[in-house]
């Protein structure tokens, strides 16, 4: 007898039980919902890209040992998204005539990375990606700032929980002239330069020394970040600092990049990030079109979320109302009754077993559905309700007339004296 199948899902990637799904909703949710306030639209696309698309632009980090890739039953090399970017580059590039300039675009879905598994890192994981494509620098790069720094506190966190590191790319890369670096070498320190933090101070300034004898990073010239980061003060982000060494990790760059740190000790880790990328699009042809934008993954800010107790309240989509049946002949009248309050944009939740009343009680509390109502004979004759509070176990009696209003105003209704 063979042995039986492990219940285990891949390694680095989730399960999403319903308690599991309704947390990663509502935080996306709160997301959905800041982006919804600035005017950015929602788009999205297959998981399922040619492997050339990445292998073009992307960090060869990540296309040699981070990508999904095979080759299908027709010869194509097909590769599971490792980011979204390129994707969005494609599309746009694909009906430039079309589109109206500027875009604030954003999408949210899963990425793949064959990553070794860790806090924060998964194999798969959920990302919003959010972009404003058209406008060159000033403006757009102080709004999508703006809007990072607005996303973590629509969640509740204040400007001392996390800070914004800025750098540039295009000022790295002139220091990196200044200092005689060329052609690679100028690719192979800023990938050094990336995983400093990583490092210790010795074994980066050796390894920095092979590339170069002058150090890039004393000859880079921060007086217009720090007129960039005056001027998000201004703007209400006061918590954004200069910090050289932020790179970020993809090639396609061309000038301001930020990346997001808690500053909490227990999870002292950059949050997400982005910057400025104005080459990206003309790889399809064309003329190059300007663009910047960021990208928030799920686990990093549930980390985050979770550190800070801001964790969002779960979605309140699911039932509000568990009726129960005194007999199995009144399922049918309790189904009907149901229709009534759905019809109202009540969330009722129907008992089709043969259970008795108080287990069925149980059944809810179990589920976590709030509010009990019992739904037989006497019910219909009496055309009220007692409805019970589970979380206190208080009840009320309310007219069945009055049931909708009630589960529209609040998911608990005023107590009664009956």
């Amino acid at each position: 007898m063979s042995e039986p199948l492990s219940t285990d899902p891949y390694k680095g990637v989730r399960d999403f039980y319903p308690a599991d799904q309704a947390k990663l909703d509502a935080m996306f949710a709160r997301i959905r919902e800041t982006l919804g306030t600035w005017g950015y639209e929602e788009y999205n696309a297959s998981p399922l890209e040619r492997a050339e698309l990445y292998e073009a632009k992307t960090s060869e980090e990540i296309v040699n040992e981070q990508t999904y890739t095979f080759t299908d039953r027709g010869g194509r090399r097909v590769t599971l998204r490792p980011e979204m970017t390129p994707t969005l580059a494609r599309m746009i590039a694909g009906r430039r005539r079309e589109l109206a300039f500027p875009l604030r675009w954003f999408s949210i879905g899963n990425r793949f990375r064959y990553e070794r598994p860790q806090r924060g890192r998964l194999r798969e994981f959920y990302q919003a990606d959010i972009d404003l494509v058209g406008l060159p620098e000033g403006e757009a790069d102080i709004e999508i700032v703006r809007l990072a720094s607005e996303i973590l506190k629509a969640f509740g966190a204040a400007e001392k929980d996390f800070v914004i590191r800025v750098n540039s790319r295009s000022l790295l890369n002139a220091a990196c002239a200044e200092a005689g670096l060329k052609g690679d070498d100028v690719k192979q320190y800023l990938r050094l330069l990336d995983k400093k933090s990583k490092m210790r101070p010795e074994e980066f300034k050796s390894a920095s020394e092979t590339i170069s004898k002058k150090d890039p990073l004393s000859l880079i010239d921060a007086k217009p970040l720090e007129t960039f980061i005056t001027e998000l003060k201004k703007r209400g982000v006061g918590n954004a600092v200069f910090d050289a060494c932020i790179t970020r990790g993809f090639d396609y760059y061309t000038g301001m990049v930020f990346e997001v740190y808690d500053t909490n000790l227990a999870n002292p880790r950059a949050l997400f990030g982005g910057g400025r990328y104005d080459g990206l699009v003309a790889l399809w042809g064309g003329e190059p079109i300007p663009a910047v934008g960021f990208a928030l993954g799920d686990v990093t800010l549930a980390d985050f979320l979770q550190t800070h107790s801001l964790l969002p309240k779960l979605n309140e989509g699911y039932a509000q109302l568990y009726v129960g049946t005194p007999k199995e002949s009144d399922i049918p009248s309790a189904q009907k009754f149901a229709d009534a309050l759905r019809k109202e944009d009540g969330r009722v939740f129907v008992n089709l077993t043969a259970r008795a009343l108080g287990d069925q009680i149980k059944d809810a509390v179990k589920r976590g559905i709030p509010l009990f109502a019992a739904y037989g004979a006497d019910e219909v004759a009496g055309r009220s309700v007692r409805l019970k509070i589970l979380a206190t176990g208080e009840e009320t009696v309310v007219p069945i007339s009055g049931l909708s209003s009630y589960l529209q105003s609040s998911i608990q209704p005023p107590a009664s004296s009956s």
